[in-house]
């Protein structure tokens, strides 16, 4: 093995000039005394860091530094967050302590840089250690949301400088920061931040897919270039004629974005019309924004034939994160669709810094509809869910949605996410609103609460103080602040039963001469695969544990001795089964063969990437790297991630997986379609459904292949069949 050679004074030479361009980075926001702050920081970062080094083998400062470089340039951050950010490993990482820090620095130093550091200690198994350290963090944001601002620098920096990581560590940072960190970026408004971590996180989860839509977008980018400037020439000269100063530039759209439109449409990169933007950036005094925007928009609009369905007014009513923009589609001059941002400077900087060029632009800008977004997050914090994982998916679902606009019956303005019902809405007005609603009246017609809003509804709740919060409530609220409210109502209505139940069971077990202690209760609650003793009591007062069910376990006690000597045999039994089986999947760190079965949401073949995820019930799943729920998986349970490879193969066993064919109806069709299949490729067909609308046919085919080469050759033959428009595979059978 090659040994590495370090050469300090290079190293101390490039730490300088690190440094050096962090305070150029800084510069803007720097104020008296502010450069002295960011020495001492960077002082005690390098002396706490000096003898540990990255995977890479660089010393580890470079990551700070870095991590600090991303809050100033690219978020626009002030000296308090730099600070932050060159010390946000320290405490974690060192014997450095947040009391030392607070001496040095002060509290409100010592209070982000705790946000920021991990939780350690024993945890409940079931929880998911991730989970629990990003609700402390959501917890800091609604006192400083520079806790989550110089959190999204540090997942980006180590994202872009992830190659030198474990396989399986690179899958699950990946899937977690697609999971929870691009949407937070999303909603904060950094959305160069939220591209950048979505198409990193597909580099590492999904790469072929990456480098083929990388490949493809080179090659055609002097195609693009041409296109651009042709677009973009009449714009400019008139733009000029009418003395509006302003810069023009495509905007090519991101590998996730481009992928996501491949796969939602089911259609090949080359019909991917829309595969950059054209952005034009006006220089404009703030009373005259508006007019000016809609002066460009009638501009281009003239030149090129708009779409109608098209137009989104993000000026008159921004985004809850303070993005404002106008966005049209238009006819290009060669008969392709081109989407084009029209926006100010100040638009431009919210939408590429969020949250901290929001702040910059408070005082002349009246909206303040990121300040709300984060007052929701304080309401669901001050009422939090105790599973953390629960917690997270709430919260994350409101994170990504598009928003709705909702007139009260008085013309108020009230923001909700996409796919809201009546009850969100009452929720958003009040708790206690959302807690008796009945019913309500959208645009005066009366609906019933699980109705979903449109866009421009006028609603009117209508309340009963007989009402409460009901069970199935949470199968039609989407707002992660109805949600939570429901939950903590019922679980205080769960507790005073349960309380009722305790007192019940105490008499029963009495009468069966069972002492009620601690260990028979746990005893009874495993019996009857209870996850809690406040679960067992609660099904013990609503009748569905009587005196019957408590005798069975009785009987079951007394056998339990017998049931010891088969559960042994069962375990050999099993070991025995896996030894004999024709193991195709090697698992862990040292590979070995185990017991597992295939995930039916991903159905993976041989040549897909691959992980084992140990489940609680049911042993080891494997799951595809893309599948769908990997994400959730990884990001929420790293810690049962395990390590999978496929073993060399003989091509003598069978894997399910599924084709969508879609074509132009023909006579004949299927029968082509199903010799291709069986007599050129001699694989077997589970399941056929095949449907044809006017001359369209689609069909959902699941087939038994060996491995991804015979997949790839079946789809590229099918692709062959004269009418046949697009083959894909899919994910599962649901």
């Amino acid at each position: 093995m090659e040994e590495y050679v370090i050469d300090i004074e290079a190293e101390n030479k490039e730490i300088r000039k690190r440094y050096r361009a962090l305070l150029r980075a800084c510069k803007p926001t720097l104020q008296k005394g502010d450069k002295q702050q960011i020495r001492m920081a960077f002082d005690l970062a390098l002396e706490s860091h000096k003898d540990m080094r990255r995977k890479s083998g660089e010393p580890y400062i470079y990551h700070p530094i870095a991590v600090a470089q991303i809050a100033a340039e690219e978020i626009g951050l002030g000296t308090t967050s730099i600070v932050c950010a060159l010390l946000h490993d320290v405490v974690e990482d060192t014997s450095i302590t947040l009391q030392d820090i607070e001496e040095q620095f002060g509290k409100k130093v010592v209070r982000i840089i705790d946000g920021l550091t991990k939780i350690s200690g024993i945890f409940d198994p079931n929880s998911s250690m991730q989970a629990e350290n990003f609700r402390k963090m959501l917890l800091t944001l609604a006192d400083d949301v520079r806790v989550i601002l110089i959190k999204l620098a540090d997942r980006l920096h180590n994202m872009r400088t992830m190659e030198f990581m474990a396989r399986h560590k690179q899958l699950k940072i990946a899937s977690e920061t697609s999971y929870l960190y691009a949407p937070l970026a999303h909603r904060l408004g950094l959305y160069a931040i939220k591209s950048e971590l979505e198409d990193l996180s597909m580099k590492f989860t999904d790469p072929d897919t990456y480098k083929f839509i990388a490949k493809k977008l080179n090659e055609k980018k002097a195609e693009r270039e041409r296109f651009i400037a042709d677009f973009i020439s009449p714009v400019n000269e008139i733009l000029a004629e009418e003395g509006i100063h302003a810069s023009i530039f495509g905007r090519p759209k991101s590998i996730h974005s481009i992928w996501n439109k491949m796969r939602k449409k089911s259609i090949p990169f080359e019909e991917v019309y829309d595969l950059f933007a054209i952005r034009i950036i006006i220089d404009s005094e703030d009373e005259k924004e508006k007019t000016e925007c809609w002066k460009v928009y009638s501009i281009v609009t003239d030149l090129y034939r708009p779409n109608p369905d098209r137009l989104r007014d993000w000026i008159s009513s921004p985004k809850a994160n303070g993005y404002e923009s106008l966005h049209t589609t238009v006819m290009g001059p060669k008969g392709q669709w081109v989407e084009v941002q029209i926006r100010t400077r100040r638009m431009n900087e919210i939408a590429e810094k969020g949250f901290a060029a929001h702040w910059k632009y408070k005082e002349s800008n009246s909206d303040n509809g990121l300040d709300q977004w984060i007052q929701k997050v304080r309401d669901i914090l001050n009422n939090p869910e105790p599973n953390a994982l629960d917690f997270i998916d709430d919260f994350k679902m409101n994170l990504f949605s598009d928003e709705i606009f909702i007139f009260t019956p008085k013309g108020t303005l009230v923001q909700l996410p996409n796919g809201a019902t009546a009850l969100d809405f009452a929720f958003e007005i009040h708790t206690d609103i959302g807690a008796t609603c009945i019913g309500a009246k959208v645009n005066h017609k009366l609906v019933p609460l699980s109705h979903e809003l449109q866009n421009g509804d006028q609603v009117e709740i209508i309340t009963s103080s007989k009402q409460s919060p009901k069970e199935d409530w949470l199968s039609f609220v989407v707002t992660a602040k109805a949600k939570s409210k429901i939950k903590s109502s019922l679980k205080e209505e769960k507790r005073r039963v349960a309380e009722d139940g305790k007192e019940i069971l105490e008499r029963k077990l009495k009468s069966l001469k069972i002492t009620y202690n601690t260990e028979n209760i746990n005893k009874i609650s495993n019996y009857f695969k209870f996850p809690s003793s406040q679960e067992l009591f609660y099904n013990v007062a609503k009748g569905t544990i009587d005196i019957r069910n408590l005798r069975e376990f009785v009987a079951n006690e007394r056998s339990e001795d017998s049931s010891q000597n088969q559960f042994q045999s069962h375990i050999s039994g099993l070991v025995e089964k896996i030894n004999k089986k024709d193991d195709t999947i090697l698992i862990g760190d040292d590979f070995q063969k185990v017991d597992y079965t295939l995930a039916p949401c991903c159905n993976p073949i041989p040549g897909d990437d691959i992980f084992g995820f140990l489940t609680v019930n049911d042993g080891i799943k494997i799951h595809r790297t893309s599948c769908p729920n990997a994400s959730k998986l990884m990001a929420n349970y790293g810690y049962r991630i395990l390590k999978a490879k496929w073993a060399s193969l003989h091509n003598t066993l069978a894997f399910l997986t599924g084709l969508r064919i879609v074509g132009i109806d023909d006579v004949g069709l299927v029968n082509k379609i199903t010799t291709v299949i069986s007599q050129e490729f001699h694989v077997n067909i589970r399941s056929l459904s095949i449907s044809s609308n006017e001359g369209i046919f689609e069909g959902d085919i699941m087939v038994f292949v060996n491995d991804t080469d015979q997949l790839d050759s079946l789809i590229k033959h099918l692709k062959n069949i004269n009418g046949i428009t697009g083959v894909t595979r899919y994910e599962s059978e649901n």
